[in-house]
């Protein structure tokens, strides 16, 4: 039947295509609009909206969103709702198992609840711009992938938009970016095999002394003064330093994964520019996906005052109203992930329907949930919680593991120990209302009352406004601790870990106006080993932070200033500092007498390199094969399967301070003979030098990292089927791409896996606080959702060569760039 589809696609070709795609010039009736909306449409798609009140500007916005976008945000509210088993079948029906098990549709329906007046309206009137979109098409006229969805399962029909189906999706996107529960859960899993000082020597402390934080806050003697967000008096020049689907499944669900999902922003006073105003760049990593995760939108009153305050531009998310991350006409913003530890694994002993806590037996809550199951019979669940959260290891999966562990080292039966998650995300907060008061914010302070909102999830706020002022701000609810740091799970029964409250706001990290004239996050920590509040253990090891910092030292210390042009260099810079600690190592191994071929011909192939990860680099596709054979022959023979290393920055750190430790017991293989240092480098650059020639063939002079590291967008809900006409229709690649892990140009890749792309830069954006219309930006794929649009994925192959698009932003410059323009009337 999918063969008939794609037989329809090619041989019906334009009428079967052009019924999903939308309408975008001309004029559109949009019921309960006020005034008309304007919708201007540049060259890649792009959409940049203007009405006359902000009911009318979301209204239009929830409808353009459709337009667009409407499967990916139906599929999302599935996903989120843990209803996707009721579009799918019974495949999906764990998945649904465990988002049903945590809750976040429940959890988006109480914040609808919480709501202030006026964000609620808000939220309404995109969803009646959605539901407008829904009653003028249906199927195959929504998007192809219902016609596919409508070969397995006919009866499927899109029901109404909510609030709620908006809300949810900043749950799952919390999720996403839980890393310390990833850490957490990795930790775990590893103590069922190792000893904790094993354990510990993979999970190095962050290495204070050579890579930066955020704020200077917490660094003992050099601690910031006690008003952190006073102005400085004068912005003072840097002192030198050295410069040198896949549908989801459940393994994935369950655990995010640590330590790669993060992101680069970084944002310049005007001190250092050529402008004489800041610039501000961000380019945030997530999982690469079809269509990327990102909307380019523009939202505009007609006329900007007390009552239509927008007139804001940037990045949106399908499915939810306002702009996430971008400018509006006086600040702008940016986001990196804060990865604050807001998440604690409860080991709980359960007897029955009851757990032990403060040596009284509590009765367990619960509540059932049914599933309903396209072609299949409906399964009912039963969700079980103690005052800790909901118990995530009923249902299998690493968090069953762990619980089964914990049982045989207590002594206890294998159903005796069970597993809770405390997790912030649980709890109704404010997230939801954050992004309307930050898209209106007009100068620091509102921008901080702005970020108070910002609860779940918590990530680095950088700022940037016309008056030149820079800053940082660490929002988000993260808890406070009775005891404990939050690194291993802990007995939920003593009570002794319970979470007694949260940091307040204004005791989080933030800066004004630093005397370097500039603020560099990337996942690194915000604070120093000294701040009185535990923010987080697990940070990125700081590695791309070094380096943009290193960047932006270069220039201020030669004096010169910094132009857009450099801004977009620098999230484009390879450097990959992995590669300059091993290769010198690697070379003083092929000097002995005694190397063997393959290890003298990788340090000949390797001796001129200058460590960067560029696409068509013959060394950088070498070292990756021989980094990814050093943590396989290490480290992954001793380690459980589902923990094996996946080459981040902390793998960067174990393997660096182990250099310093020849005779560790971590270089030793008896099942290989191997005993020592340089035997397993030289193990694995053999390994690797066999395995380049198998992959890119015998002369080296042939090899291309591209070749191996390539970015596929795959459909998050048909590209993998196994299909290949879905595949064929709605999958686009492969690119081959430069960058890497834990290089600035993040390509992340995945070591235990394969050298693909798959963790990117989902977008990159540079504002230029002195002319918003002199920025730019570019999108991982397109504007449209829909296979064939020619704004599908219009947009990756300049994403692949690091170029950037005009980012129009006055409405001059938007009329002017203006491709298509719609106006979207009054009904009648």
């Amino acid at each position: 039947m999918l063969l008939a589809l794609v037989v329809a696609v090619g041989g019906l070709g334009v009428w079967t295509v052009a019924r999903s795609l939308p309408q975008t010039s001309g004029r559109l009736d949009l019921p309960s609009l006020s005034n008309p909306v304007t919708v201007h449409r540049d060259d890649a798609g792009v959409p940049q909206l203007s009405g006359s009140t902000p009911d009318d500007v979301f209204r239009a916005q929830g409808f353009v969103h459709a337009q667009d976008r409407f499967w990916e945000m139906d599929f999302r509210r599935h996903l989120t709702a843990g209803r996707l088993s009721e579009m799918f079948g019974e495949r999906l029906v764990d998945t649904d198992v465990f988002i049903r098990t945590l809750g976040w549709r429940k959890v988006a329906e109480e914040e609808v609840k919480l709501l202030d007046p006026t964000s609620l309206r808000y939220y309404r009137a995109y969803a009646d711009g959605v539901n407008a979109y829904l009653k003028q098409r249906t199927g195959l006229g929504l998007s192809l992938e219902y016609a596919v969805l409508g070969l397995q399962n006919p009866s499927y029909q899109p029901k109404p938009w909510t609030p709620a189906d908006s809300i949810a999706w900043l749950k799952a996107m919390a999720w996403d970016l839980l890393s310390s529960l990833g850490a957490e859960t990795n930790r775990a899993l590893l103590a069922t095999k190792l000893t904790p000082d094993l354990v510990d020597e993979l999970y190095p402390e962050y290495p204070y002394d050579d890579h930066p934080t955020v704020t200077d806050q917490g660094e003992g003697d050099s601690a910031a003064p006690a008003d952190p967000l006073r102005p400085s008096a004068a912005v003072d020049r840097a002192a030198p330093k050295d410069v040198g689907d896949v549908l989801p499944v459940l393994a994935e669900l369950l655990t995010p994964r640590e330590g790669e999902i993060g992101s680069n922003s970084w944002v310049v006073s005007g001190a250092h520019t050529t402008s004489g105003k800041p610039l501000l760049a961000n380019d945030p990593h997530l999982g690469a996906a079809m269509p990327s995760v990102w909307y380019q939108m523009g939202l505009r009153c007609t006329q900007v005052n007390d009552s239509c305050p927008f007139d804001v531009s940037g990045f949106t998310f399908a499915g939810l109203p306002g702009v996430v991350i971008g400018h509006n006409d006086r600040i702008s913003w940016g986001f990196t992930n804060l990865a604050p530890d807001v998440s604690d694994l409860f080991l709980e002993k359960v007897t029955g329907g009851a757990y032990e806590y403060a040596g009284e037996q509590v009765s367990l809550t619960s509540r059932t949930e049914r599933i309903r199951v396209a072609g299949g019979e409906d399964v009912t669940i039963t969700v079980r919680s103690t005052r800790h959260g909901p118990i995530i290891s009923d249902h299998g999966g690493p968090y069953a593991t762990i619980a089964e562990d914990s049982a045989e080292k207590l002594g206890l039966p294998a159903d005796g120990v069970a597993v809770s998650l405390a997790w912030t995300g649980s709890t109704p907060g404010t997230g939801a209302s954050a992004t309307f008061a930050l898209n209106v914010a007009r100068d620091w302070e509102s921008f901080r009352d702005a970020a108070k909102l910002f609860d779940v999830p918590s990530q680095n706020l950088i700022y940037a406004d016309v008056e030149g002022h820079i800053g940082y701000q660490a929002p988000g609810r993260i808890p406070v601790r009775a005891e404990g740091d939050g690194r291993a799970p802990v007995p939920g029964w003593t009570g002794r870990y319970d979470w007694t409250g949260a940091i307040p706001f204004e005791q989080l990290p933030a800066v004004y106006d630093p005397p370097s004239g500039f603020v560099v996050t990337a996942n690194n920590p915000v604070v120093g080993p000294e701040h009185p509040q535990l923010i987080a253990r697990d940070w990125d090891y700081g590695y791309r932070a070094d380096q943009i910092d290193a960047r932006l030292t270069e220039f201020i210390v030669s004096g010169r200033k910094i132009d857009s042009a450099d801004m977009s260099s620098i999230q484009l810079d390879t450097y990959d500092a992995n590669a300059a600690t091993l290769v010198p190592v690697l070379s003083r191994i092929a000097d002995g007498p005694d190397a063997a071929s393959g290890v003298r011909n990788a340090a000949r192939l390797l001796e001129d390199w200058d460590f960067h990860d560029d696409a068509d680099s013959a060394e950088a596709a070498y070292f990756a094969v021989f980094w990814s054979e050093l943590l396989k022959q290490s480290f992954g023979r001793k380690l459980p399967d589902d923990a094996q290393p996946s080459g981040g920055s902390r793998w960067f750190s174990v393997v660096e301070r182990l250099l310093d430790q020849p005779d560790s017991a971590w270089w030793d293989d008896a099942e290989l003979g191997i005993h020592g240092r340089d035997r397993m480098i030289s193990h694995a650059a053999e390994r690797a030098w066999d395995t380049s020639k198998r992959l890119m063939g015998d002369d080296p002079e042939d090899w291309q990292w591209g070749r191996l590291h390539t970015l596929t967008l795959v459909h998050p809900a048909l590209g993998r089927s196994g299909i290949s006409a879905a595949e064929w229709l709605f999958n686009r690649g492969a690119w081959p791409v430069s960058g890497g892990t834990s290089v600035v140009n993040a390509t992340a890749w995945d070591a235990a896996a394969g050298f693909g792309a798959d963790l990117v830069p989902s977008m990159r954006m540079v504002v230029d606080l002195d002319d918003f219309d002199r920025s730019t930006w570019i999108n991982l794929t397109g504007a449209s959702g829909h296979a064939f649009d020619p704004h599908y994925a219009d947009q990756t192959e300049l994403w692949a060569l690091g170029e950037s698009r005009p980012w129009p932003f006055s409405p001059t410059a938007v009329k002017r760039a203006a491709d298509r323009t719609l106006t979207l009337r009054p009904s009648g």
